[in-house]
């Protein structure tokens, strides 16, 4: 298999609460992400990347269409494709009255490796996300950026082929925002597939390889960062300039063309669907 991460005509409705019929979080969206890529999935609450990063980690039910990750079918062969994921979600999983080497000893044992094996990877784990240090304190004495690299750590345990990460560094200040970008980019080094949700465009810009803009449920558009920045020309980066707005073509700018609404105003106009 070419993809890590494919899909075809991917749909998913909800119902409409108070309303009756039906809402279409997710509208046929296709993807084709290469093995060892990092992909920015980016768009405003509501637009469907939660739900889409849900069906493809089983969490979901599809509702239409097709999913294959890491070789396997979403809907048929659940089973095998949680074997080789790994997750990273916005509220985070680890246990705050117990240490860090507790979570990760726990996380190992949890996926199968003998205690010889999760010793090991947690030596590992800790090395390469820098958690040394507070890794015998009990988590609740943690910084955020502490706590986000060991709930990384949690989710690539067990060497995933596959690592999806929903909004990692909300809530986290831009010194942590920018050490915890480093550490993702060492899991890119590693040859691991790194699906990344995001609304912060800075962060979308910075790591990703290609990414893909979701709004009402559809792709509206995908490439590379600097592909999506050169649909930007020149005259509309000269009035972002007379209205002493940072200059440049941005991401802000991609997204404004395509969605006619900036994403921190669309942030602001709905809630996420599910």
């Amino acid at each position: 298999m070419d993809a890590a991460i494919e899909t075809v005509g991917l749909k998913k409705t909800f119902p409409a609460k108070g309303k009756g019929g039906a809402v279409e979080a997710v509208r046929g969206v296709d993807l084709s992400i290469p093995h060892g890529e990092i992909f920015g999935f980016l768009g405003p609450n509501g637009a469907g990347k939660t739900t889409c990063q849900r069906m493809l980690t089983t969490l979901l039910p599809i509702g239409a269409g097709q999913a294959r990750v890491a070789g396997f079918d979403v809907a048929r062969e659940p089973s095998k494709v949680r074997c080789h994921i790994g997750a990273v979600g916005q509220l985070g999983g680890s246990d705050g009255p117990a240490t860090g080497r507790e979570n990760l000893m726990l996380s190992g044992r949890l996926y199968g490796l003998s205690r010889r094996d999760t010793l090991r990877k947690i030596d590992e784990v800790s090395e390469l996300l820098d958690l040394g240090e507070p890794l015998d304190r009990v988590v609740n004495t943690w910084s955020g950026g502490q706590k986000r690299r060991l709930e990384i750590a949690l989710g690539i345990m067990h060497e995933p082929e596959v690592l999806f990460m929903d909004e990692p560094s909300t809530g986290l200040d831009p010194q942590n925002r920018a050490n915890l970008w480093t550490h993702i980019l060492r899991l890119k080094e590693r040859g691991m597939t790194i699906f990344l949700t995001t609304h912060y465009l800075e962060e979308a810009d910075a790591l990703a390889d290609r990414l893909a803009i979701i709004d009402h449920g559809e792709i509206v558009a995908e490439g590379t960062p600097e592909e999506l920045k050169r649909q930007v020309s020149p005259e509309e980066v000269a009035q972002r300039i007379q209205r002493e707005v940072p200059s440049g073509a941005t991401l802000d700018d991609v997204f404004f063309k395509i969605c006619g609404r900036r994403l921190r105003d669309a942030e602001s106009e709905e809630e996420e669907v599910a």
